[in-house]
């Protein structure tokens, strides 16, 4: 056991083209538990984050909102990061209107959940149609992510990326999660998952605030 050490979060706008000071947030957390080095804890997570924003602006697909990216630091012991992002952002007074974060894993992704208002719930279930035919398939309710939930509200829509977890506790805190275990097809598939939903989000204005 070590003593503590000054550590930061890291964050990146997209500037939005209609609504900047509205705010889409995607990320996951740097940090890892000590015997491996993260890498789908949550190295795959950030990346997922990432490499959406890169995909967006690749597409040259430009989105209405703000899109800021975070990468959160000591999620593993303690939250110190999301919770230090939760008081600038209240300070600043940020409008988040949908926080979108991964941390289960670079696996092949199978949906995600969500905590949302009802109406909002069934609007998001309503692209189900678009994305099964790619396995995703799981829009449950319940659960969106340990660093976004700090800024949680009942306006803000909050969703949670969740790959398939059948090999996930092979390699979870343990020694194993290192780079060599992250499959390259399989993370692909996620960024371009959470980069899916985010256009889909963004340009038919899913969200809680009116």
């Amino acid at each position: 056991w070590q003593d503590s050490a000054t550590s930061y979060n890291l964050v990146a706008d997209l500037p939005g083209t209609e609504s900047p000071d509205e705010y889409i947030l995607i990320g996951g957390h740097l940090d890892s538990w000590d015997l491996g080095t993260g890498a789908h804890d949550d190295g795959a997570g950030s990346m997922h984050a990432m490499h959406a924003a890169y995909l967006l602006k690749e597409l040259n697909i430009k989105p209405k909102r703000t899109l800021r990216l975070v990468f959160f630091m000591n999620e593993e012991f303690g939250l110190n990061g999301a919770k230090t992002y939760a008081k600038m952002a209240k300070a600043e007074g940020i409008n988040h209107l949908i926080a979108y974060e991964s941390d289960g894993g670079g696996f092949s992704p199978r949906g995600i959940s969500m905590v949302a208002p009802d109406s909002i719930v069934e609007k998001i279930r309503g692209f189900r149609d678009l994305l099964e035919p790619y396995g995703i398939h799981r829009f449950g309710v319940g659960g969106a992510g340990a660093d976004i939930n700090q800024i949680a509200a009942d306006d803000i829509v909050m969703i949670g990326m969740r790959p398939d977890s059948q090999r996930y506790f092979e390699v979870h805190h343990s020694a194993r999660d290192v780079f060599e275990n992250v499959n390259a097809r399989e993370l692909e598939l996620g960024s371009a998952t959470m980069a899916s939903f985010i256009y889909l989000l963004d340009k038919y204005d899913i969200v809680a605030k009116k």
